[in-house]
C-alpha cells in the first residue's frame, strides 16, 4: 500500500471573513475594536501626548502684537457726503480690497524701505538660534544675511509672519505680527500700519499733489519772468541813465546840482569883480585901504612895519639931520615897504582877476552843463514813462506770484493733514504674554489628538489585523468548528499583560504548568470530548498539525494524551517531524532510531515505543532528508495499521506550509486537528491549511485555538458544531 501524493497548486483564494457581531450598534463595535487593541491604543496615546509635551517645551514662544485701523470713513467736514461715499462704507468688497493692498509685497517695500531692516535681522538671529543670537553659526548667518540682500526673499519672509484679517462685519481691519521678540513683533506691526496710512494718505491726495505740483511749475515760470522783467528794467535804467540817485532820479540830482553850482559860480565872479573893482577905483595910492586889500595879512603885516619904520623916522628927523645914515636907513627902508605893499596890492588885484576870470569861466561851463542836464532830464521823464508800463507788468506778475504761493502752501497743508478713507485705530502695543504655544490649550490639542491617533491606530490595526483572534473567524473562514481554545500559560505580570506576544514555553515547562492549571485541564477534557465522540467510541487515529511552526501542535498533542490516558485509554504519540524532531531533546527520551528507524525497516514498532508516564510516545528519531517519501511508504500505512491497537493515536506533523508530510497523511487517518494560535496565526494560513488537508482528501475534524490570552475568550463555553450540510459544503 503506498500513499497518494498531493498536488497544492491549485489553492482557494482566502475569502473576506464576517466580523463577530457587537451589540450596541458601530460605537459599541468600534469601542470593542479599540478595547482589544487596548494596549496599542495606550502606546500611541502615551507616545503622542509625551511629543505634545516634548514640542510644547521645546518650540520658542511666539509674541503676536497688533494694531488696527478703520477703513471707509467720511473725512472730517465732510457733511454732505456723495452717494457713492456712502455706499462705499462697510462695503465687504472694498474691505477685502484693502486687505489685499495691505498683504501687497508693494506695501511691503514701502514698509522695508521705512526702516524694518534691522528688526527682521534681530528676529532671523533669535529664531535661528533660539534665542541666542550670539551663538549662530556661520550658516545661518549667511542666511539672515541674504534677506538684507535679496528684497523678494524678505518680502516672502514676512508675508508668513503678517496676519490682516477684518474684524467680523465691521470696518475694522487688524494688522498682526508674529516674533519670538516682542519689540520686532511691536516694530514690523507698526511699520506696515503706518506704511499702509501712508499709502492711503498718498493715494487720496494724489489730485493735491497733481494741482500743488503745476501750482509749482506756474511759480517757478512767473518767478522767471519777473527776474527776467526786473533785469529788463535795471539795464534799460542803466543804458538810459535813469538811474536812482539818494533822493531822485540821477538826472534830476544832476540837474539841482549844476544849478547849485552855477549859482555858486556865479556869485564867486560877482564877488571877484566888485573886489577887483574897488582895487581899481581907488588907484594905486589908494588901492592899499581896499576891503579885498585889507583881507590880506602880508599886506597888514607890512603896514603895520611901515607904521613903524615912518614913526621911527619922525623921531629920528627931529634928532638927526636928513643926510644921517640912519635917516637915510629908514627911508629906504619906508621906501622899500611901500614897494612891497604897492606889490602885494598888484598880487591881490592879479589874483581876483584869476578868481574873476575862473568863476566867468566856470560859469560858462556850466550853464552849457546845465543846458545838457536839461536836455537829459526831460529825455528822462520820456523813458521814466516807458519804465513805468515795465514796471506795472513786473507788480502785476508779483501779485499773481503771491496768490499762487499762498493757493500751494494751502494746497500742501490741506495735502498733509488728509487722511482719507483710512483712520489709526490703534498702534500695536509692546506684547507681555506669548501668543503661542499656551500650554493648556496646546496639551488640550495633544490629548484630543492623541486620543484619536490612538483610536485610529487601534481600529486600523484591528481592520488590517488578519491573526487569529476569534472562533467565529475560523469557523467562518474554513467551515470547521473550533473545539476549545486553549489558554496561554504566560505568567501574570506587567510583562504578560502588556506584551501582545508572549513569551513561548518550552514544551516540558508548559506541559507541567498545563497540568496544575484547572482552566486548561477543563479545556482539554473538552477537547478530548470532541475528539471521542467525532470518533462514536472506536479507536482514533487523530493528526495535529497547524499552518506555521510554533502554533502549539506538539502541546496540545501531549496535554490530550495525558487527559485520555487520565480517564484510561490507552494513548501513543507519534512523532511524524523527520525534518527536525524535537521530542528526545525536548522530553529527556533516550536516543533511539525511533519511527524513521521503523519506516526504514530497522526495527518494529513495538521497539521503537519509548513510555512517558500513562501513555506511549514514538519519537521521530534520527533526522533525515527523505521525510515525505519515508511518510508516503507502504511501512507508514502498515504502521498505521499496527498503532490502532491504542484507543487513541495522535500524530505530531510538521507545519503545512513548509512540509507536503501533513497533506500526504491527512486522507490515511481518522480526523486531523488543526491548532491556530491565538494572535500570531494569520488567518488566511489557516483557511488554506484546511482547505489543503481537505482537497489532499483528509477529515478535518476542528480546531484548537492555542495560547489564547486569558478574559478575551469565552474558555469555558462549549463552541457549537456547525450545520453538517455547511461542513460537508466546506469540505
Amino acid at each position: 500500500m503506498s500513499f497518494l501524493t498531493v498536488d497544492l497548486a491549485d489553492r482557494a483564494p482566502v475569502r473576506a471573513l464576517p466580523q463577530e457581531p457587537v451589540r450596541g450598534g458601530p460605537l459599541a463595535a468600534a469601542l470593542s475594536r479599540i478595547w482589544h487593541r487596548r494596549y496599542l491604543f495606550a502606546a500611541v496615546f502615551v507616545g503622542i501626548l509625551g511629543l505634545a509635551v516634548t514640542a510644547l517645551l521645546m518650540i520658542q514662544p511666539q509674541y503676536v502684537a497688533s494694531g488696527s485701523v478703520i477703513v471707509a470713513e467720511a473725512e472730517p467736514g465732510a457733511n454732505n457726503a456723495s452717494m457713492a461715499w456712502i455706499q462705499k462704507i462697510g462695503d465687504p468688497a472694498d474691505i477685502e480690497s484693502q486687505i489685499l493692498v495691505i498683504r501687497s509685497p508693494r506695501l511691503l517695500r514701502l514698509a522695508i524701505d521705512d526702516g524694518l531692516i534691522a528688526a527682521v535681522m534681530a528676529e532671523c538671529r533669535s529664531a535661528a538660534t533660539r534665542g541666542h543670537p550670539d551663538e549662530i553659526s556661520a550658516k545661518k548667518e549667511a542666511t539672515c544675511t541674504k534677506l538684507t540682500t535679496d528684497r523678494n526673499a524678505l518680502v516672502e519672509y514676512l508675508q508668513k509672519r503678517y496676519t490682516v484679517l477684518s474684524s467680523g462685519r465691521s470696518r475694522i481691519i487688524t494688522i498682526g505680527y508674529k516674533s519670538p521678540l516682542p519689540e520686532t513683533a511691536q516694530t514690523m506691526a507698526n511699520g506696515l500700519i503706518n506704511a499702509f496710512l501712508e499709502d492711503q494718505r498718498e493715494t487720496q491726495a494724489s489730485s493735491r499733489k497733481a494741482a500743488a505740483d503745476w501750482l509749482h511749475a506756474e511759480i517757478s515760470q512767473l518767478d522767471a519772468s519777473i527776474r527776467a522783467d526786473e533785469t529788463r528794467i535795471q539795464t534799460f535804467r542803466r543804458r538810459k541813465g535813469l538811474l536812482k540817485g539818494s533822493t531822485a532820479p540821477i538826472s534830476a540830482e544832476r540837474l539841482t546840482s549844476i544849478s547849485q553850482q552855477l549859482a555858486a559860480a556865479e556869485t564867486a565872479k560877482a564877488d571877484a569883480a566888485a573886489r577887483l573893482s574897488e582895487i581899481e577905483n581907488k588907484g594905486a595910492r589908494g588901492a592899499d585901504s581896499a576891503p579885498a586889500v585889507l583881507a590880506s595879512q602880508t599886506v597888514v603885516s607890512l603896514k603895520q612895519q611901515l607904521s613903524g619904520v615912518s614913526a621911527q623916522l619922525a623921531n629920528q628927523s627931529t634928532l638927526l639931520g636928513a643926510n644921517h645914515p640912519v635917516i637915510r636907513a629908514l627911508e629906504t627902508e619906508q621906501a622899500s615897504l611901500r614897494t612891497r605893499i604897492e606889490q602885494e596890492v598888484g598880487n591881490v588885484a592879479k589874483g581876483l582877476r584869476k578868481s574873476y576870470e575862473a568863476s566867468n569861466a566856470l560859469a560858462k561851463s556850466l550853464r552849457a552843463q546845465l543846458e545838457t542836464a536839461k536836455t537829459d532830464a526831460a529825455a528822462a521823464m520820456d523813458d521814466e514813462a516807458s519804465i513805468e508800463g515795465m514796471v506795472r507788468n513786473a507788480e502785476i506778475k508779483r501779485t499773481r506770484y503771491a496768490d499762487l504761493v499762498k493757493r500751494a502752501g494751502e494746497l500742501e497743508t490741506e495735502r498733509r493733514i488728509l487722511t482719507g478713507s483710512t483712520r489709526l485705530v490703534s498702534l500695536a502695543e509692546l506684547p507681555q504674554e506669548p501668543f503661542s504655544p499656551k500650554a493648556v490649550p496646546f496639551l488640550a490639542g495633544g490629548f484630543v489628538l492623541a486620543g484619536v491617533l490612538a483610536a485610529a491606530a487601534a481600529l486600523l490595526r484591528d481592520y488590517t489585523d488578519r491573526r487569529v483572534r476569534s472562533s467565529a473567524q475560523l469557523m467562518a473562514g474554513t467551515g470547521a468548528p473550533v473545539f476549545a481554545q486553549l489558554p496561554s500559560l504566560e505568567p501574570a505580570g506587567l510583562v504578560g499583560r502588556f506584551s501582545e506576544r508572549q513569551r513561548a514555553l518550552e514544551l516540558p515547562e508548559a506541559l507541567a504548568r498545563a497540568r496544575v492549571d484547572p482552566v486548561m485541564q477543563n479545556v482539554l477534557r473538552n477537547l478530548h470530548a470532541h475528539l471521542v465522540l467525532a470518533g462514536s467510541g472506536k479507536s482514533r487515529v487523530i493528526l495535529v498539525t497547524s499552518a506555521k511552526p510554533r502554533e502549539g501542535k506538539s502541546f496540545t498533542a501531549f496535554a490530550l494524551a495525558g487527559i485520555g490516558a487520565a480517564g484510561g485509554r490507552r494513548v501513543l504519540v507519534v512523532e511524524c517531524d523527520l525534518r527536525r524532531p524535537n521530542f528526545e531533546a525536548s522530553l529527556g527520551l533516550g536516543r533511539g532510531p525511533g519511527l524513521g528507524g521503523v519506516l526504514r525497516g530497522e526495527i518494529d514498532p513495538a521497539e521503537a515505543v519509548v513510555p512517558a508516564g500513562r501513555f506511549d510516545v514514538i519519537p521521530a528519531g534520527t533526522p533525515t532528508a527523505d521525510s515525505t517519501e519515508l511518510l508516503m511508504s507502504d511501512r507508514m500505512a502498515g504502521f498505521l495499521d499496527w498503532s490502532r491497537r491504542y484507543d487513541l493515536v495522535l500524530l505530531d506533523t510538521p507545519p503545512t506550509s513548509l512540509l507536503m508530510d501533513a497533506p500526504t497523511l491527512a486522507r490515511h487517518v481518522d480526523g486531523v486537528l488543526c491548532c491556530a494560535r491565538y494572535g500570531r496565526s494569520q488567518l488566511s494560513d489557516t483557511v488554506e491549511t484546511v482547505a489543503n488537508l481537505r482537497r489532499a482528501g483528509g477529515h478535518v475534524l476542528g480546531i484548537a485555538m492555542t495560547m489564547v490570552r486569558p478574559g478575551t475568550q469565552p474558555t469555558y463555553d462549549v463552541m457549537p458544531l456547525p450545520d453538517p450540510r455547511t461542513a460537508a459544503g466546506a469540505r
